[in-house]
């Protein structure tokens, strides 16, 4: 059988390969590189090329190798960068013309943790204007591209990131995630994530002027997609590394204490007032069973309601976003961008002075009340989005095409307000697209959501491979 191209291989497999001088890491970064420019021409996910440095860094790795072993576990993996987060030297325009020059000063923590242990960046990808969409498009650099399907969105705002990861494009994609940005795009494209929950991940731009609001700090995360659960795995031990520059996060070790056999997994396929496509709930109940075969006891049970969460945190955050970011949006941002941020006050309504500081207080009740239950059930399989994959456009198609795409994805931006973790794995085919389902945990446990993850991803397969085969027929 003919062997993958070098581009292919996980970051697991690259690591291991270039420790046991199989292969050098300028080998395993040049190929990557090359296939970076070959599809990235249509993708559009890569916005800024690194690869000349990437090669020199390569090969100065493979110096250091040959005189003292790996710099890390991540020695001479390619990955990418998403252009909302500093890296010294090159722009942060957070996907607006008008930023195109803001050049970081220095690297953000995520940024030093995956390269301090060897990682290295072969570029930096798409994200839609001021990170705020569910797809990736932007007046600066334009449409990332789905790379299953030309109709379909990326996902956003890390859309770049997922796109590039799928196609081969880095064996790591860094993302962030502050109502979605990991998931929506890992879902979209079939690609693994882990959203860490609050205080896990360091989050500091070197380059900010000023702090961000509260709620973004309760609420946003750094983290990574990947083609492969494992990589997910293996990326996160190196970004959780403590960075004193963000006052969230907590020091605490990525493996958690073993937990009692046989773990109690919650089930619901509850989407509330949205009604589930038949390909949701096919592939939630396919999840179900491949947990159940790797001797997880699976229990569908009602969960606290995530309805009232999730429209509570968009209410609240869509508050804060007036007050403190509307007048760069109003001043920077597109048309296209202040008319969709015109419809999401619309549909989800500010709050108004001290009714928005009462329902800030009311999220310690709704994290309470989830804490009690993942007492219970330490992991929640559930519904991602009610429905397959969105079209590119579809969420800047009036109010019914936010609803459609944002409105609905309850489960995801409630799972941010509660500053829990989750993560997505895609368990079924619709239409020739992955549809993704999603696991929640216990704060602090994503190795135990990881362990969901590949439970389902060993009995479904890798998505990013059916995705490399149907591309070389």
């Amino acid at each position: 059988m003919k062997k993958a191209p070098l581009w292919q291989l996980s970051a697991c497999e690259l690591a291991e390969r270039i420790v046991r001088r199989d292969i050098t890491a300028e080998a395993a970064i040049t190929a990557t590189v090359d296939h970076m420019r070959a599809a990235n021409g249509h993708l559009n996910a890569v916005v800024d090329d690194l690869g000349d440095e990437a090669i020199v860094q390569a090969r100065n790795l493979d110096v250091i190798m040959g005189k003292s072993g790996p710099v890390g576990p991540l020695h001479g993996v390619p990955i990418t960068i998403k252009e909302n987060v500093d890296q010294k030297g090159r722009a942060t325009p957070n996907g607006v013309k008008a930023f195109a020059d803001v050049i970081a000063p220095d690297d953000a923590p995520i940024v030093r943790n995956l390269t301090k242990d060897g990682a290295i960046v072969i570029g930096r990808t798409n994200t839609p204007e001021f990170s705020f969409r569910a797809t990736t498009t932007n007046e600066l650099h334009g449409r990332t591209f789905n790379p299953w399907n030309d109709w379909a969105s990326p996902g956003g705002s890390s859309g770049g990131a997922s796109a590039s990861v799928m196609s081969g494009m880095g064996a790591i994609a860094h993302g962030n995630d502050i109502g979605g940005s990991l998931r929506f795009p890992s879902a979209a494209t079939g690609a693994v994530t882990v959203k860490p929950g609050l205080g896990r991940t360091p989050a500091w731009n070197p380059s900010q002027k000023a702090e961000r609001g509260i709620l973004a700090q309760l609420m946003s995360v750094q983290g990574v997609i990947c083609r492969e659960a494992r990589d997910v795995r293996l990326a996160m031990r190196s970004a959780i590394r403590y960075d004193p520059h963000d006052p969230w996060q907590a020091p605490a070790p990525f493996d958690g204490p073993a937990l009692e056999r046989p773990i109690k997994i919650a089930f619901t396929k509850t989407t509330y007032q949205f009604e589930a496509h038949a390909a949701i709930i096919e592939a939630l109940d396919h999840a179900r069973d491949c947990l159940v075969d790797a001797g997880y006891d699976v229990i569908e049970i009602d969960t606290p309601d995530i309805s009232v969460i999730g429209e509570t945190g968009y209410r609240a955050l869509m508050s804060e976003i007036r007050l403190l970011m509307m007048d760069d949006i109003r001043k920077f941002g597109s048309a296209e961008i202040n008319r969709m941020f015109d419809e999401y006050f619309e549909l989800f309504p500010p709050f108004e002075y001290d009714e928005l500081l009462r329902q800030m207080a009311r999220r310690s009740s709704f994290i309470r009340e989830w804490n009690l239950f993942l007492e219970r059930y330490p992991i929640v399989l559930t519904p991602f989005l009610p429905r397959p994959t969105y079209a590119w456009n579809r969420d800047a198609e009036g109010k019914d095409g936010v609803m459609d795409v944002l409105g609905c994805g309850i489960w995801s931006f409630a799972i941010n307000y509660l500053g829990l973790p989750s993560g997505i794995v895609s368990s079924g085919m619709h239409d020739g697209m992955p549809v993704a389902v999603q696991i929640v945990g216990r704060r602090f446990r994503e190795d135990l959501i990881l362990n969901a993850l590949e439970a389902i991803e060993a009995r479904v397969g890798v998505m990013a491979k059916r995705l490399f085969e149907r591309e070389r027929q």
